[in-house]
């Protein structure tokens, strides 16, 4: 039985307060890494939204190109809406993947997109903001699947 894994990879995030909400759901779903792309970020780092401070167990790891840093075994998965995306309903997801979510103002570039092995959508009226977009996918995984063990034992202590 292959080891459930998720890493996440940021291209190019708009804020902090984007950021920190992605490390809260990373934390709170089991992620294993997070990785980013672009300097807005950088420009102001604090991390407003983790109140969890995911950040210090989860690590957030700027990178110039996330295709160079595709965990092993990782399935490459873009997340946003563009033309050939599968919708999240209807998406089987992969024991080990890397989710790749574009900026909230902007798109996942085509280098990026013609990386990734799939391309899924959350189909809703108007678009989410990205970290709403990171907790509904990692839901969605975890309803899928049985990557929810760890927190029942959590839960028992």
């Amino acid at each position: 039985m292959i080891k459930s894994y998720a890493c996440i990879g940021l291209h190019n995030p708009k804020s902090p307060e984007n950021v920190g909400s992605v490390m809260r759901a990373a934390g709170c779903y089991g992620v294993n890494s997070v990785f980013y792309t672009g300097n807005r970020y950088d420009m102001a780092k604090p991390f407003h939204t983790d109140t969890q401070k995911a950040y210090e167990q989860l690590p957030l790891v700027g990178v110039d190109d996330l295709k160079s840093i595709i965990p092993l075994g990782c399935v490459p998965v873009a997340v946003d809406l563009i033309d050939g995306a599968k919708p999240l309903p209807e998406y089987k997801h992969p024991a080990r993947a890397f989710y790749i979510f574009g900026p909230e103002d902007g798109t996942l570039q085509k280098d990026i997109v013609r990386f990734c092995s799939d391309s899924i959508y959350v189909p809703t009226i108007g678009c989410m903001n990205l970290a709403a977009t990171v907790n509904v996918v990692l839901y969605d995984r975890l309803a899928k699947g049985d990557n929810f063990s760890h927190h029942q034992d959590e839960l028992r202590v």
